[in-house]
């Protein structure tokens, strides 16, 4: 996954941010008076006053080089007090910000936000600043440290999730990406607050490294769920696809909700499902998938049009028989004690598109005892009420599929396409 330049924080972000933080060099109290003594004030040394005050006064004047070479002099002096310290080390930050020196803003920075002296009101700017340009100098660790620290700390802002997630993945921790970002998406999502593509992209890319295929599948719904592109669905489903405890049934409706969302691509697939729908006597869905193929220019060479050529005409051949007697078999069905043979018939008119006689086959064999597969037969029941426009009934009865995971997952998935038509 490639991390876009438009959410990695920007270093004039943290250097203004840094330099409006700092000790004004007006207020920095250099120089000895008796008021601050009296009070109980730290004061500069006798022995840095005048280093000081002239690295002070070159500031001013935006002499940085001349401030440098006086504040070495400062550094050198025998007998400073830790308040010269504290000074030193905040003009130098001030001035490696000015002068674009980094790695000294860094540890400027730092040395500052441990002195005793440092003023806490400003320790949560501090921690941003410091998060901020050690990830600029790809110090992932440093970034990672101060960046949770101030999450830890009730300071951090989205831009401060953004920097911690993408330093635990730019330095490789994929386990740790996933940890931070998964728990930050919960969050936003209990706030009822959308999370960002970028987040769950992220988590997606570190479950794909971590090779957690479950993993890759819920940042994939999750994708699906707030930002459905053909893309994700595509992804989503064609992971799903190799999940190995499918069966048949689950598969086709794989790929029925593929065909419905068109992310169906591979000419073998548009095979597969064909071949399964004739198997599981819905020859008319079989024939509009192959249809939907050919119209679509799907099989690329001779012998893949002739194969799939061979299996319409079956289909046909299946379909003109079974829509012959589909009336009476009907009829039959309604005047059963059991409903399996209601949800055969409601399969087969959703097969011919008769959305609302499917829908009213299924509905009555689900009022009847000795449905076979439950879970299915609502889920097929959904798609009927969705495919005839009655969405609301549609995400009901999708909400309604329990007992058997897969179906679960994908009414689960059909109430996110309903929701998103």
């Amino acid at each position: 996954m490639l991390i876009s330049k438009d959410t990695m924080p920007h270093r004039a972000r943290w250097a203004a941010s840094f330099v409006t933080g700092l000790l004004l060099i007006g207020t920095m109290g250099i120089g000895l008076t008796s008021q601050a003594i009296a009070q109980g004030k730290p004061t500069v040394s006798k022995a840095a006053a005048k280093p000081l005050k002239a690295a002070q006064e070159a500031m001013e004047a935006k002499k940085y080089q001349e401030a440098l070479n006086r504040l070495h002099e400062a550094q050198a002096v025998q007998g400073k007090n830790g308040y010269d310290q504290f000074l030193i080390d905040e003009m130098l930050g001030y001035i490696a910000v000015r002068t674009k020196d980094y790695p000294e803003a860094a540890r400027s920075l730092e040395a500052g936000l441990n002195s005793s002296y440092f003023n806490k009101s400003e320790t949560a700017a501090r921690i941003n600043a410091l998060a901020q340009v050690n990830y600029a100098l790809k110090n992932y660790d440093k970034a990672i440290e101060y960046g949770t620290r101030a999450v830890k700390e009730g300071s951090a802002d989205d831009e401060m999730y953004t920097l911690v997630s993408q330093a635990y993945y730019l330095k490789g921790d994929n386990r740790n990406t996933k940890r931070f970002v998964d728990s930050y998406v919960d969050e936003l999502i209990k706030r009822g607050t959308t999370p960002k593509e970028q987040y769950l992209q992220l988590v997606m890319s570190a479950c794909t490294k971590l090779e957690d295929s479950d993993c890759v599948t819920h940042s994939l719904e999750r994708l699906v769920a707030y930002y459905p592109k053909p893309e994700y669905w595509q992804n989503l489903l064609y992971s799903l696809f190799q999940v190995k405890d499918q069966t048949d049934k689950s598969m086709l409706h794989l790929y029925r909700l593929a065909s419905e969302v068109d992310v169906l691509k591979r000419p073998e697939d548009y095979t597969e499902m064909a071949q399964l729908a004739i198997e599981q006597g819905s020859p008319g869905e079989a024939e509009r998938i192959l249809e939907k193929g050919f119209q679509k220019k799907i099989f690329p060479d001779a012998r893949s049009q002739d194969k799939n050529k061979r299996l319409l005409a079956s289909a046909k051949q299946k379909a003109a028989v079974d829509q012959a007697s589909l009336p009476k078999v009907d009829k039959d069905a309604a005047a059963e004690g059991t409903g399996a043979k209601d949800v055969s018939v409601g399969l087969a008119y959703l097969s011919y598109q008769q959305y609302d006689k499917a829908v009213t086959a299924l509905t009555r064999g689900l009022a009847k005892p000795g449905v076979r597969n439950e879970p299915e037969a609502r889920l097929l029941l959904g798609i009927a009420q969705l495919e005839a426009g009655k969405k609301d009934d549609a995400m009901k009865t999708f909400k309604a599929v329990k007992g058997d995971p897969k179906f679960e997952r994908l009414a689960n998935l059909w109430n996110l396409h309903a929701r998103q038509a």
